[in-house]
């Protein structure tokens, strides 16, 4: 079964607090749901209209685990943390093999 992934670019970072308080709900209900995480951090480098802000990559065991912990309430307890402490851009990716 193809593995899931969950990428995650931030577009700005209004309130670095809310993010803060978001990650310590969220990356423990992530982990719950097998997510391990490949990267995590500000980019390194931008190009083509990239921002050169916070990226997050994790790896789910499959498509269906990443979104059933999107849509987990644990996780939609941390977006209510997050509300409008970032703009973000997410999706959900299945792997090639």
């Amino acid at each position: 079964m193809p593995k899931g992934y969950w990428v995650t670019t931030y577009r700005s970072i209004k309130d670095p607090a809310k993010v803060a308080a978001y990650a310590a709900l969220a990356g423990p209900v992530m982990t719950e749901y097998g997510c391990r995480y490949l990267c995590r951090g500000p980019a390194a480098v931008a190009h083509e209209q990239g921002v050169k802000e916070r990226v997050v990559v994790g790896e789910f065991p499959s498509l269906a685990a990443a979104i059933a912990c999107h849509d987990s309430p644990g996780y939609q307890k941390a977006l209510e943390v997050l509300a409008d402490g970032a703009v973000r851009d997410m999706r959900f990716v299945e792997g090639v093999e």
